[in-house]
């Protein structure tokens, strides 16, 4: 029978009930994307069995009891047909009650399929459909199923267990089979199980389900019988490659299928082919494939049956993809003119370009997981595990990978977290010390992995379930999962090749708003570069201090008595800091450098143990007590809203100073070889106008010295960090004094929630599953309360400085989420992390892409919906 030709009136016109031919009215907003499918492929007429689908509407009144014209159903199809029935939701994405087939299966037919397939694969094909709506559809216990052999005892066992639960025999009647499976499937889509697992992958709470009931083409005869799947593409690499499997008739019988080496696809010489043994279907099958690529603009996985030599296709869906193979496949099928650089644009999800820039570990391996944190910054890395930044210096010494493990980083562990292949602690959230210097690295880390329990002295951790690990053994950290692994499981290299590079440019073309990176050292800005971020929007100079000669001076400039003691030993760190602002300044070529003056409590350079005050007294040449005294007086209950950033610049005014002339030295050495250099100087967490007035005061001195000095002129731009939320309310003010406002989202967050960035992960997951919160809001922007101070700032900003720049600088920067909520109140860029950059060029482009299209909000609502259940996933 061909599509069109009607055996009943019950279906022709009926909307919710449709026998699907090239004009029935059938679209994926109703029936769903395998139904509106397989009407595409009866469009290019593809041999596709007949096929009957079930709208939403119709799927929704059978979860409610009003039950479809099944007979009606039935009559569709030739008399004795088996018939399977299959999902069809709005996004494949979705899923939905996995398939029934074989409806129609019981004692008339297994004596007719005795005939032509003999009685073991007819009584295995009625055990197999006996079990699946026993346990499917019926909800009868397993147990009592899933161990029967599936021959002709194996059924008779099958089919009186179901009598014994039911105190009814096996429905023999095809219609009422049906009835039961639709039945089955549509209440189990409106199950609270299956809804909390649509909506994690992104469904609407009301997303609706159809259903496709479909002819079973029965694969065996005469000739060449068998079933597969073929695609034409590796799901892996995306490189092109004919793959998939087939079963012949031969295969059928011996098990169904079961452990059954399938042939090659190809001429392989391991053994026969489909290519051998029937080479027509083969090329009928591949140029099948090549047409659904081209007509629905998409890599499909076909799957079909051969009966007699003759193909059918079943079904085709969208190929599975790896995140470098869905990069390719949108790249080629742009470079084919299938789809536009637009659309490929559209189909890369942004967070799926993290796993490219990072080694991962195979999805196919196997995983001895020891226990679970928070997944800080992703990749894969394998080591030997190290309690101290000492050690993993001496492990890198010896080239030996190794995974620095500590209850939480400070910033004298960034040797050590540079030396390490990956980190892991035991306390801290997504932006704790170990979190942040992590993705700025590129660093695989975990925190948070309260689970485990650290006991550092005796250099060993504990597992929930009793195991020890101790110095020296291997484990792999999985910063994508937040996995903890023993072992070193196989791995996969990062992926850079040239699809990615064509996409990105691509994406650049198509944005609009400015993405830099986040880059404390040469090392970061030169990935920044390789990433072609248009800059660096932060650069935290305190990190540079923490290099083991600049250690020493640090400390020695704390201890210092008078503002000319701590000057003149800040004189030696001046050429240090010179250097480093050159390299950064070359790297960059000419591109915009945003540097962070001095941020941090001068405590955190201090050594807390006894042994390291014991070494810094000898180091000195100071009393032990004179050491500790110091120590005991630098300490703050809140070191955070302590004295620190622009506090600690009005009040030891010798270090901005000294980071001032470094800078404009910088700029009139780099500027030698190329482009003018100006620098952008940034004063970190200011609360009032008045402080600004103050530190510009001192700047614009040591700007005007050098020129006197060098006798040459040059630019620089100054600017605030906008961390508090009275910066935000009052940025009219300081925006009078400020060429650009970059708001840091970290500190901001932290301030207006009155919450610990670094202690929030110990109940953070609590609160957002009770709702207390909708996120993590260091991990996605408070759009409500953090982002009502941005819109604030912006606007006020504007207000006291029309055309100030505006941007934020926290690790909100790199989240698509953010970047679409920056765009929206007119940011001018966003700064992340270095291997953020990509992301966050992708999912500018898509936000522009979106508007160019019309209808924006929604557009957007949808992006950010998919956006936050593909993150979740």
């Amino acid at each position: 029978m061909v599509h069109g030709q009607f055996r009943g009136a019950a279906v022709q016109n009926n909307p919710h009930t449709t026998l699907i031919t090239p004009k029935a009215q059938v679209q994926t907003e109703t029936h769903g994307g395998r139904a509106k499918c397989l009407q595409r492929l009866v469009r290019l007429d593809l041999p596709v069995p007949l096929t009957v689908a079930l709208s939403f509407d119709a799927v929704r009144k059978i979860a409610e009891g009003q039950m479809p014209d099944v007979a009606g159903i039935v009559e569709q199809f030739p008399p004795d047909t088996l018939l399977c029935v299959r999902p069809s939701s709005e996004d494949p994405d979705w899923g939905g009650p996995g398939a029934v087939l074989n409806i129609g299966m019981n004692a008339a037919r297994q004596r007719d399929l005795s005939a032509t397939l003999g009685p073991e694969a007819a009584a295995a094909i009625y055990a197999r459909f006996v079990q699946s709506y026993a346990v499917h559809v019926a909800r009868l216990d397993p147990d009592e199923f899933d161990d029967a052999d599936q021959d002709g005892a194996g059924l008779a066992a099958m089919l009186r267990a179901y009598e014994d639960e039911t105190d009814e025999p096996f429905p023999q009647d095809p219609g009422e089979q049906l009835s039961a499976v639709l039945r089955s499937m549509a209440r189990a889509w409106d199950g609270t199980s299956a809804r909390l697992l649509r909506q994690a992958k992104g469904a609407p709470a009301d997303a609706g389900l159809g259903l496709v009931v479909q002819q079973m083409i029965p694969g065996f005869g005469q000739g060449e019988c068998g079933s597969g799947v073929l695609q034409l593409i590796n799901t892996v690499t995306g490189m092109p490659q004919i793959t998939g499997r087939y079963l012949s008739q031969s295969q059928h019988r011996e098990a169904l299928g079961a452990g059954a080496a399938a042939l090659y696809l190809e001429k392989d010489p391991r053994g026969p082919s489909l290519e051998d043994v029937a080479p027509e279907a083969f090329a009928q099958l591949k140029a099948n494939a090549a047409l659904m690529r081209e007509k629905l603009r998409e890599e499909m996985q076909v799957e079909f049956v051969i009966e007699g030599g003759q193909v059918h296709i079943l079904d085709g869906v969208r190929v599975p993809r790896s995140s470098r193979a869905s990069v390719r496949i949108a790249v080629r099928l742009a470079e084919d003119g299938i789809i536009t650089p637009q659309e490929a644009l559209m189909r890369v999800e942004p967070n799926q370009l993290t796993e490219l820039l990072h080694r991962q570990v195979d999805p196919t391996a196997p995983r001895d997981v020891l226990a679970t944190g928070i997944a800080a910054s992703p990749g894969a890395a394998s080591g030997r595990i190290v309690f101290t930044a000492n050690e993993a210096q001496a492990s890198a010494a010896r080239r030996e990978a190794c995974v620095l493990v500590r209850r939480e980083t400070s910033p004298e562990d960034i040797r050590g977290m540079h030396a390490s292949v990956a980190v892991l602690t035991e306390r801290g959230g997504i932006t704790s010390h170990a979190a942040v210097i992590g993705r700025g690295m590129g660093l695989p880390c975990i925190v948070g992995a309260s689970a485990l329990q650290f006991d550092i002295p005796n250099q060993q951790i504990k597992a929930p379930d009793g195991r020890i690990l101790r110095s020296g053994d291997v484990i792999t950290i999985d910063g994508t999962t937040g996995q903890v692994l023993v072992g070193e499981p196989p791995m996969l290299e990062a992926a850079l090749d040239d699809a990615f590079q064509t996409l990105m440019g691509w994406a650049d073309a198509e944005r609009d708003i400015g993405i830099r990176a986040n880059a404390d050292t040469p090392e970061d800005a030169q990935t920044a570069r390789n990433f072609n971020a248009g800059g660096i929007g932060l650069c935290r100079t305190e990190h540079m201090f923490f290099e083991p000669a600049r250690l020493v001076v640090m400390r020695e400039m704390i201890f210092a008595e008078t503002p000319a003691g701590r000057a003149a030993v800040l004189e030696r760190l001046l050429p240090m800091q010179r250097d480093d602002f050159v390299q950064l300044f070359r790297i960059m070529e000419g591109q915009p450098v945003c540097i962070r003056l001095f941020d941090p409590p001068l405590h955190e350079f201090l050594p807390t143990s006894r042994t390291g005050q014991r070494e810094l007294a000898e180091a000195l040449g100071l009393p032990v007590s004179d050491v500790t005294r110091r120590v005991a007086e630098m300490g703050e209950y809140n070191p955070m809203l302590g004295l620190r950033g622009v506090r600690l610049g009005i009040t030891v005014p010798e270090i901005y100073d000294m980071q001032a002339r470094a800078i404009f030295e910088a700029t009139l050495e780099a500027s030698q070889d190329g482009a003018p250099v100006v620098p952008e100087i940034m004063i970190p967490l200011v609360s009032a106008k008045r402080e600004v007035e103050l530190v510009r005061a001192r700047v614009d001195a040591v700007a005007a010295a050098v020129r006197a000095e060098r006798h040459q002129d040059f630019d620089y731009r100054l600017g605030v960090m906008m961390e508090t939320p009275r910066a935000a309310l009052r940025a009219h003010e300081i925006a009078a004094h400020a060429e650009f406002m970059s708001f840091g989202t970290n500190d901001l967050t932290q301030m207006t929630y009155g919450l610990s960035r670094d202690d929030a992960g110990r109940f953070m997951s609590t609160y957002v599953q009770k709702g207390v919160f909708r996120e993590d809001p260091f991990h996605v922007l408070d759009q409500d309360g953090v982002g009502e101070l941005l819109k604030l700032g912006a606007e006020r900003g504007r207000t006291g400085r029309p055309g100030i720049t505006l941007s934020i600088c926290g690790e909100h920067g790199g989240n698509p989420e953010s970047i679409a909520f920056c765009r929206e109140v007119g940011f001018d860029y966003v700064s992340c992390s270095p291997f953020r950059v990509p992301v966050a060029r992708i999912a500018a482009a898509q936000l522009a892409i979106n508007h160019k299209m019309g209808d924006h909000k929604s557009t957007l609502a949808q992006m950010l919906w998919k956006w936050r259940g593909r993150g979740r996933k």
